[in-house]
C-alpha cells in the first residue's frame, strides 16, 4: 500500500484500488491517473489529498481483494476509485467469477466510503490490444473479451448507485500513437492518463458537492 502522509490536511482523502493501470506502471508517481484526478481537483479548488493506492501490476480482483485484507487499511475515504479486471481477462478468468469477485470489491470500496456508495468511482478496463505489445494477437477478442468484462462491471455498479466512467473509448484512439503508450510498449503514458483523470473530473466534483 502506497499511503500519502499529508492526507490528514486535507479535506478530502482519496483511496485509488486496482492493479498496473492505478500503480503507473512505467511511468513517473505524479502520471497516475488517480495522482493526475487528486491535481485536476485541486485546481477546481477541491482540497483533496493525492491518493492512498493499493495495487500491483498484474493483480486480478481476487489478488486485489487479498491484497487489501493484508493491508490492515481501516481508513474512512472521501473518494475511492477502482480500476481492475484486465489480468482476469488476460488470465482467461471466466465472467462468473468476476462479476462474483468484481461485486466483492464494490462493497469493500464502499465500506472504504464510510458506506456512501456514491463516493466511489469506476473506471472501465482499458483495451490492451491496441498496444504495440498487442501487435500479431488476436485484437478483435481482445475488445471482444474486454467489452463483455466492462459491460459486467457496469451493470454491477449501477446495482450499487456507484459511477462508472468508461474510458475504454479512450484506449481505443491510441492505437498507433507511442506516445499515448509507456515505454515498455504495453501501459499507458502519463499522457493517456491524463484524459482518464479529466473524464472523471466532472463526475468526481459533483460527487464531492454532495
Amino acid at each position: 500500500m502506497t499511503t500519502n502522509p499529508a492526507a490528514t490536511q486535507s479535506k478530502y482523502t482519496f483511496l485509488s484500488l486496482g492493479d498496473s493501470y492505478t500503480i503507473g506502471e512505467s511511468v513517473s508517481d505524479n502520471e497516475r491517473w488517480s495522482v493526475q484526478l487528486a491535481g485536476l481537483l485541486r485546481k477546481n479548488d477541491v482540497d483533496i489529498a493525492d491518493p492512498d493506492i493499493i495495487a500491483r501490476t498484474g493483480w486480478t480482483t481476487a489478488e486485489l481483494q487479498d491484497a487489501i485484507k493484508a493491508s490492515g487499511n481501516q481508513k474512512i475515504y472521501g473518494l475511492v476509485s477502482l480500476l481492475i479486471g484486465v489480468n482476469n481477462q488476460y488470465r482467461g478468468q471466466s465472467q462468473n467469477r468476476y462479476q462474483t469477485e468484481f461485486r466483492e470489491l464494490l462493497q469493500t470500496a464502499i465500506k472504504f466510503a464510510g458506506g456512501k456508495a456514491g463516493h466511489v468511482v469506476v473506471l472501465s478496463i482499458p483495451d490492451w490490444g491496441q498496444s504495440p505489445f498487442a501487435r500479431g494477437r488476436n485484437q478483435k477478442q481482445i475488445a471482444a473479451e474486454i467489452d463483455t468484462f466492462n459491460a459486467i462491471a457496469q451493470q454491477e455498479c449501477k446495482a450499487a448507485g456507484i459511477s462508472y466512467i468508461d474510458v475504454t473509448p479512450l484506449t481505443r484512439k491510441a492505437s498507433g500513437d507511442t506516445t499515448q503508450f509507456a515505454v515498455d510498449g504495453l501501459h499507458y503514458s502519463g499522457k493517456q492518463m491524463r484524459q482518464w483523470a479529466e473524464a472523471a473530473l466532472p463526475i468526481v466534483k459533483d460527487i464531492l458537492k454532495q
